[in-house]
């Protein structure tokens, strides 16, 4: 869809992996970008989409800065080389080759040396937790500044310091990448995931990597649906793409942001400003049904990129997938949010959660009965056992006549699964046989009352 101009990606996909091992290898592709200090622009956000375009083929797109975008504006490029904090033994106490979390992310280039109370207001801390470095941020406004542990903190004792910050803020491009999967229609289900956190796991690599791995499984698969998976940074990335787009996104039939999904907690779904679309609907089928805690939460406008796609303009069918909500676990935007801190077993089991939802979507379909007069005579059609009252068909059974009865074109299958409370696999094969038997005849859309 986008327009800008883009990079042509590499053709060195990796094979997709099996499922049981897919969230060993989810976890691996997680340490390997975790080193890299990426932002919302800059050398590090482009490194992080170059290596996923070894598993899955992404194109990359450059949007300069200046550009306008709604109510915002490109912001200039960010990059950085170096950083310290130096004692007057020349010591870095504080050094951004350690962690890149130790820099205010979107510092402007500073060098010099400060007295302790000068320097005290551009230090951050967190005593709560003073082991951990805090992460943050200053994008949209010119400063500089440096992280590090309460403990850290409380161990300088000098009267000055030698700061530098080596980085720079330049014109530049703000960096995106695209996975356009085609299907037999142009309807598309949009994954998104922001790539713009330096050294933070859960929030947001897990969400990359799920989504990688959930592009990747889908490249052989047939696709009823069109896939296009988006790798931006946080909020100006969403707001650009949309602003690229806008004329396209009536496409978009279901969406899903993928944030914080690597964690040991309970599976959270939260719903599109909607609150009943088919994808809302379908999560909430599949967690209630999966036999593991879960939660479901209602949409507010306070969040991840779901709040830009859910914007009154647009009110796009989107949710968003997590596990601890953010800001509900301590390690939260902290250097706590390590590679210890998510899990193989969890991104193995959201990855298979996206792809349950995804197949109900592909399998959701309206039809209308043929014969919708009396029940049609199943037994001659070899639908209907010879003997009654056996309880290995009934279940069959019961499927196909809730089918035919509730396929008048305004009910998808996922309408009749939760009616009927049977599953939804099984609504879905006996729309198969009712539709090879001529009794059904597919709707692309549902027919209006």
């Amino acid at each position: 869809m986008s327009s800008a101009g883009s990079v042509v990606p590499t053709n060195r996909a990796e094979p997709a992996q099996p499922l049981a091992d897919a969230g060993q290898a989810m976890w691996q592709l997680a340490a390997d970008l975790f080193p890299i200090c990426r932002s919302i622009t800059g050398e590090g956000l482009r490194a992080t989409l170059r290596q996923l375009q070894r598993y899955i083929p992404l194109e990359l797109y450059e949007v300069p800065s200046g550009t306008p975008v709604f109510d915002w504006v490109v912001p200039k490029e960010w990059n950085i080389r170096d950083a310290y904090v130096k004692n007057g033994r020349g010591e870095r106490v504080v050094d951004f080759q350690r962690s890149n979390l130790h820099v205010v992310n979107y510092s402007i280039p500073v060098h010099g040396t400060f007295t302790m109370p000068d320097l005290l207001p551009h230090l951050h801390s967190l005593p709560e937790q003073p082991e951990w470095i805090p992460y943050r941020t200053s994008y949209y406004s010119e400063q500089w500044g440096f992280c590090l542990s309460h403990n850290q903190l409380r161990a300088l004792s000098d009267d000055s310091y030698e700061v530098q910050i080596d980085a720079s803020l330049t014109a530049g491009s703000l960096s995106y990448g695209e996975c356009y999967l085609p299907g037999e229609c142009q309807d598309e289900i949009l994954i998104s995931c922001h790539t713009c956190h330096p050294s933070l796991a859960n929030d947001n690599l897990s969400g990359v990597v799920v989504a990688t791995f959930l592009a990747q499984s889908l490249l052989t698969r047939p696709r009823h649906y069109s896939y296009r998976f988006i790798f931006i940074p946080g909020t100006i990335g969403a707001i650009t793409w949309l602003c690229l787009n806008e004329a396209h996104i009536g496409r978009i039939q279901h969406g899903l942001v993928l944030a914080g999904v690597g964690d040991a907690g309970t599976t959270t779904y939260k719903r599109s400003r909607r609150g009943d679309t088919p994808i809302d609907r379908a999560f909430a089928y599949l967690l209630q049904h999966s036999g593991q805690p879960f939660s479901i939460q209602d949409f507010s406008p306070y969040g991840y990129d779901e709040r830009q796609y859910c914007s009154p303009a647009f009110n796009l069918p989107v949710g968003t997938l997590m596990r601890t909500p953010f800001g509900q676990y301590p390690q939260y935007h902290t250097s706590g949010d390590n590679l210890d801190f998510i899990r193989p077993a969890s991104l193995h089991d959201t990855l298979a959660k996206c792809q349950a939802a995804f197949d109900l979507l592909e399998h959701d379909r309206y039809y209308l009965n043929q014969n919708p007069k009396c029940e049609p005579q199943l037994g001659k059609r070899g639908l209907y056992g010879p003997l009654g009252g056996q309880s290995d068909t009934q279940l069959s059974q019961l499927a196909r006549l809730w089918v035919l009865n509730l396929s008048d074109g305004q009910h998808a299958l996922l309408d009749i699964a939760e009616r009927a409370r049977v599953p939804f696999d099984l609504i879905q094969a006996a729309a198969m046989e009712l539709l090879g038997a001529g009794l059904l005849v597919e709707q692309s859309r549902p027919v209006a009352a």
